[in-house]
């Protein structure tokens, strides 16, 4: 079992920064990648992030160029580096890993004003 607590939630101005964190605890041996999902009001959860083991990223198109992702592996933590936030950023953040199956976080909000 593997459990994640995402943290760095919050409420900013469009163009601001934010930077989320997430910490595995558990079997974190197991854990081949992690990242970050999204999901605003009345919609799908969406991907925005990921990070492997080995530290090959990938992002989502509405986030690449503004958004970076990284991983701590000393701490088994992973953030995610959000930069010009836009009002479309808003939604909850969960933090996703995987090892044979998905494990995901609570989630934390981010609230991106105009």
């Amino acid at each position: 079992q593997v459990q994640l607590v995402e943290s760095g939630g919050g409420l900013v101005q469009a163009g601001g920064d934010l930077r989320l964190s997430c910490t595995a605890s558990g079997s974190i041996f197991n854990i081949n990648a992690m990242g970050w999902y999204r999901q605003a009001p009345g919609k799908q959860r969406d991907f925005v992030a990921s990070i492997t083991s080995r530290g090959i990223t990938n992002y989502a198109d509405s986030v690449r160029g503004r958004f970076t992702i990284s991983r701590d592996n000393a701490k088994n933590t992973v953030y995610l580096q959000m930069n010009s936030l836009k009002p479309e950023d808003t939604a909850v953040y969960y933090c996703w890993g995987w090892t044979n199956r998905d494990y995901w976080g609570r989630g934390t909000q981010v609230t991106v004003s105009s």
